[in-house]
């Protein structure tokens, strides 16, 4: 899995920083999936080898513009671009009304169906190579995370087993292998119970806007990574309360507690700025989350692009 940022300031973009937009792309082939896409995403993604043509769902943390605004104009884009294919945005249910107003409006007719998933009922929606679990968060107004799960692990027969039972070598071993289970001499036989499973499959989790990271205990277990706003540092604790958002200790914190290998904070307040040598920056947050987690932190930037490995190992991608 990968991930790219298209956007890191919180409520407004800055001159180095759009709004919030992540695309998490699958391990294999062009599929991908847009987690958030405030205004001016479009012209990210233009700056990137994605394709609208391969994107397979928008997911919608909540209806905050610096989240959402730029939902229309991609819409518009695909369609221009000549997309066909089905689409599936998954978001609150004052999105899909807000939607239906703009097209209704602006007179936009898109030449591919949409296919609406209601978020605040916390669905669990699978596509052909990823799993995405819904979770609810504290904010302002309603606000979920979505958690991103590998369906398909790369796996071994295990012919000892399989030879133990008498299944002869054949098809039967390939549809075991491909995952599908199967009836032998009169007995079903689940696939799982004759596959040796190499690596843990790899889950990352998307947090939208939320002042109580520990509402994410259940979403993280077994995950390798996951992406949380710190839009401040604990300087402006207050702040952050009252505008439902965290800031870095909190979140670091969180972490630490359930031993997470792996945080990257984003969403960052336009306050904190890019350079180190200025006050406040956008380092105050990385040294405030490190007095407090011990595993591997990292701070998004805007085209920031991290690969989450079959093994686990999570690190950022070093453009030549």
């Amino acid at each position: 899995m990968n991930l790219l940022f298209l956007g890191t300031s919180a409520g407004v973009p800055t001159k180095q920083r759009n709004v919030s937009g992540i695309a998490l792309r699958e391990s294999k082939g062009k599929c991908w999936y847009l987690v958030d896409c405030g205004e001016g995403t479009q012209h990210q993604v233009l700056r990137t080898k994605l394709s609208f043509h391969s994107l397979k769902a928008i997911l919608i943390t909540h209806v905050h513009g610096d989240h959402c605004y730029g939902l229309p104009g991609i819409l518009a884009s695909a369609a221009m671009g000549g997309r066909k294919a089905p689409l599936t945005i998954v978001a609150p249910a004052g999105i899909k009304t807000w939607l239906a107003a703009t097209c209704e409006v602006t007179q936009l007719c898109l030449p591919f169906a949409l296919e609406f998933i209601d978020s605040d009922d916390l669905p669990s929606v699978e596509f052909e190579n990823i799993a995405v679990e819904t979770f609810s968060l504290s904010h302002r107004v309603a606000s979920y995370a979505y958690a991103f799960t590998e369906r398909k692990v790369d796996a071994a027969l295990d012919v000892a087993k399989l030879a133990q039972k008498g299944i002869p070598r054949g098809p039967l071993w390939g549809q075991l292998k491909q995952g599908i289970d199967i009836e032998f001499a009169g007995e079903p036989l689940r696939s799982q119970d004759y596959l040796i499973v190499k690596n843990t499959p790899r889950k990352v989790v998307v947090a939208g806007d939320n002042d109580q990271p520990d509402l994410l205990n259940e979403a993280c277990a077994e995950a390798q990574v996951l992406v949380h706003e710190a839009t401040y540092t604990e300087e402006m604790a207050e702040k952050a309360g009252d505008v439902g958002h965290s800031y870095a200790k909190l979140v670091a914190a969180f972490a630490e507690s359930i031993k997470l290998p792996n945080l990257v904070l984003t969403h960052f307040s336009p306050r904190y700025q890019l350079s180190p040598h200025a006050s406040p920056s956008i380092e105050d947050i990385r040294k405030e989350a490190e007095c407090v987690y011990s595993g591997s932190l990292f701070l998004a930037k805007d085209f920031g692009e991290y690969i989450l490995e079959k093994t686990g190992h999570f690190s950022e991608v070093v453009s030549e």
